[in-house]
Order: structure tokens, then sequence, then C-alpha cells
């Protein structure tokens, strides 16, 4: 009874913790403020030593690890959310926007499993036998870490490009021009004016570029890593699926969507590497990486479709 109580009060702690960051560094986006970045980066390590404790109390009072159901699995991908903006703050890295992604992505998943789902959902019950494996761990552990990974990614590249479509390119050919065909500007007010007004929106311009460049390189970076942890849990599920059901790969709808997601980010890769793509390309393909792995973690669970899902709307 002492390990629910303790999972409920860390549960109602941890929401009310990552509403109050995601308002602190979306505040921090247009108010830059160092305090409120420390505020911010402080309240996600609480934040995921609440969560820890939400996962470890269900542990203790279950038997087994908490990825059995569809409010386990959010809740564990709120706390990868979490984990990922930690990991980043502590390499060191300027990164004072990243909470204005990674916060709302641990609030909307934290508050769908604990506001979104019934009661039933979010109660843990007995492992059916197919899932009292040791591969239990190996598979949805790595597939759960590759969505919070990829995830990120996506909505780093779609960040890239709602701020690349704000980028005025007339600004450069401005200053540019004030300097090759006026150089007389001097003498006139009216076009010093015109120049240093020309002049604040082209430091815009570069602050939004050098912007963008960083979310490249964050887009580029998760996906690799999620790309990884996909392969390897699509391998371990094949491995696990030949156990449970006699055969590695049936086609089932989540397995069909995974294979879906591997592909293009598999594209999304090739580009990069091979191809040498940056910026806006990669970052349109990155996008539509953000609603196939919903798709296949969300839409194919919720539908009630194939072994895998957990579906309630049925």
């Amino acid at each position: 009874m002492i390990f629910i109580t303790l999972e409920h009060i860390s549960a109602h702690v941890s929401f009310s913790l990552t509403f109050v960051i995601t308002l602190i560094y979306w505040g921090n986006l247009v108010y830059k403020s160092e305090e409120l970045s420390n505020s911010g980066g402080k309240g996600m390590i609480v934040t995921c030593i609440c969560i820890t404790g939400v996962l470890v109390a269900r542990l203790l009072y279950s038997g087994h690890l908490p990825l059995s159901n569809l409010y386990e699995s959010f809740m564990f991908l709120s706390w990868t959310s979490s984990m990922i903006h930690i990991v980043i703050e502590l390499r060191g890295q300027d990164a004072w926007w990243l909470g204005a992604i990674t916060a709302p992505s641990a609030m909307l998943t934290h508050g769908f499993a604990t506001l979104g789902l019934p009661d039933k959902m979010q109660q843990s019950a007995m492992l059916v036998p197919a899932l009292q494996s040791h591969w239990l761990i190996m598979h949805v552990s790595m597939i759960l870490l590759s969505y919070a990974t990829l995830l990120c990614g996506s909505l780093s590249s779609i960040a890239l490009l709602v701020i690349a479509s704000q980028i005025n390119q007339k600004i450069f050919i401005n200053v540019n021009n004030s300097f090759l065909f006026n150089k007389n500007w001097y003498s006139h007010d009216q076009e010093k004016k015109e120049l240093k007004h020309t002049f604040y929106l082209s430091f815009l311009n570069y602050r939004k570029l050098f912007f963008t460049n960083q979310l490249d390189q964050l887009s580029y970076r998760a996906i690799g890593l999620g790309f990884s942890l996909l392969t390897i849990g699509i391998l371990s599920g094949a491995v696990w699926a030949n156990e449970a059901w006699g055969s590695y790969w049936s086609w089932d709808p989540k397995e069909t969507w995974a294979l879906i997601t591997w592909i293009l980010f598999a594209i999304y890769l090739h580009t990069r590497i091979n191809r040498g793509w940056k910026g806006k390309k990669p970052a349109i393909v990155a996008s539509l990486g953000f609603i196939i792995v919903w798709t296949c973690y969300l839409g194919v669970d919720l539908l009630g479709i194939g072994l895998h899902s957990y579906g309630w709307l049925l």
C-alpha cells in the first residue's frame, strides 16, 4: 500500500513540475535569462527523480519491470525525455532552448498517461505468459528509448523548419548594397536610420541561422542514436517473437509500422551521410518521422489492432 501511495504522490508532483518547467522554458525563449534556464535545468532533475520514483514504486509492488501496458510505457517515455535533457546539459553544451522541446514532451506524455488513460489502464496487472520473458527488458526498453530520441530529433527538425521560414534572405542583400552602392550613407540621417534598422534585422537573421544550425546538429545526433536503438529493438523483438509465437516476423501491424519507421529514418540518415544534405531538406524527412513514430507507437495501440495492442477505444 505504501508503494502505491508513493507512486501517486510522485506522479502528481512530477506532472506539476513538468507543467511549470514548460512555462519557464517557453518564457525563456521570449525573455532569455540565465536564471530561468538554470531553474528549468534543476527542475528537470527533480522531475526525473520523481518519475523514477513512480517507476521504482510500481516495480516493487508489481514484481516486474513497469513496461507492460500503455500507462507504464508513457511514463517511461516521459522519464526518457527528461533524461535526454539532463544528459545534454551535463555534457556542457550551450542549449538553453533545449527545454522548450524536452519539457513539453515530458509534460504531454506524462499528462496523457495520468489524465488521458482510464483508471483501469493505469492499474498494474499480472504479465500475460507471452510477456514473462527476459526479452521484455531488452526489447521494450530499446523501442521506447528509440521512440523518445527519434521524437526529440523530429521535433528539433520541425522547430528548424519554423525558424528557417522566418529568415529574410533579402536582408543580407540590402546590407551588401548599402556598402557597395551607397558609400556616402553616413552623411544622411534617414539613411543612417534605415541602415541601423537593416543591421538589426541582419543580426536577428544571423542569430536564427546559428539557432537552426544547432537544431540541425541536435536532430542529426538524436535520430542517429534513435535509429540504432530502434534497430536493436526490432532485432530483439524478432528473436522474442520466434520464442513466443514461433515466427521471427508475422507482419503484425506494429511490426509493419516499426519497419516503415526504420525505413524513413534510414532515408534521413542516407541523405545526411551519403548525399551531404543539411538544413531544410533532411528536416522535412525527419518531420514526417514525427507522425510515423506516433502512428507506430500510439495509433496501432489505441485501435486495438494486432498482438502488440493495448487498445481501449474499441
